[in-house]
């Protein structure tokens, strides 16, 4: 079973081909307050993303801190239960379908960034889907309801920020970035699976379960190495497309060795042999990003 709408498997799903072209000139940037604030608080909530931000161009390093600060604030939101997290999901679903809805922070700095670069409207209607699949908390029954949710919130923001950093070959450079986001997600599911049953929420695939046994520390090497398996095969994939971007693709590299590295700390930790996430030390980040941010 499914999570309705699931996206087609990758390998199948088509996105329709536009020949790239130099958009006309950018309207005037957002203003400087703004992005302060967006590059704060990604600095203070993601600093591995941070870290990758820094390889990126300044033409559109704004507009990445402004997108992560819409996906983030969303997220955030969802994940706290705020009694105000349905209306603001819904408020940027009616956006992403053209529909009338409330003018709340989201959809005016979407408004604003729509303009300097058309925005993939599909992907932010999906994320919003896979927001309110957490919000209504509902199980995974089978690998294929996973990729469904790793899709809807993780691999829309790589169809975004690829939409914003240009692609040579639209169809496949999207395939690869939902792949490299999805790949993240499955990546945030088994670093914080404890911190999630502590929350009574449990992102790993039912029949993952019932195969291996549930996620408990110590006994759970199997479960892992069949998980990050999966991830791996994501991250193969993504970033094998990186190749295909226009601008961006070191700091793209950057943060998805770094993400992956999240992977090899789960090995090196035992496999979940203790409770507790696993963490990736700053200066091992630092060198995996400086090694492989410029790698062909």
């Amino acid at each position: 079973m499914t999570v309705d709408g699931a996206p087609p498997p990758l390998a199948e799903r088509v996105v329709d081909a536009a020949p790239w072209r130099r958009r006309p000139p950018r309207p005037s940037a957002p203003a400087p307050a703004t992005v302060r604030d967006a590059r704060r608080t990604t600095n203070r909530v993601a600093r591995t993303f941070a870290i990758a931000c820094r390889f990126l161009p300044r033409a559109c390093r704004h507009d990445v801190y402004l997108l992560y600060v819409v996906f983030r604030t969303l997220d955030d939101l969802v994940d706290e239960r705020r009694p105000e997290a349905a209306a603001r999901v819904a408020a940027v679903a009616a956006w992403a379908d053209g529909r009338p809805g409330e003018r709340t922070p989201e959809v005016e700095l979407l408004d604003r960034l729509n303009a300097r670069t058309p925005l993939p409207r599909a992907s932010f209607a999906a994320f919003c889907a896979g927001m309110r699949t957490d919000l209504a908390a509902e199980p995974f029954a089978a690998e294929a309801d996973v990729d469904c949710y790793c899709y809807r919130v993780a691999g829309t923001v790589g169809e975004v920020m690829a939409a914003v950093l240009g692609t040579a070959d639209e169809a496949a450079a999207q395939r690869a970035a939902a792949a490299l986001g999805m790949a993240m997600q499955r990546t945030n599911i088994l670093r914080d699976i404890d911190e999630d049953a502590a929350d009574g929420r449990l992102y790993v695939a039912q029949e993952a379960v019932f195969r291996f046994g549930p996620p408990v520390p110590g006994a759970r090497e199997a479960l892992l190495r069949d998980q990050i398996a999966r991830a791996d095969a994501l991250y193969d994939e993504g970033l094998a497309g990186v190749r295909l971007l226009r601008q961006g693709r070191a700091a793209v590299r950057a943060a998805g060795w770094m993400y992956r590295e999240i992977l090899r700390q789960i090995e090196r930790d035992g496999y979940g042999a203790r409770s507790g996430r696993a963490v990736v030390p700053r200066e091992r980040r630092l060198w995996i990003a400086a090694r492989r941010a410029f790698a062909p």
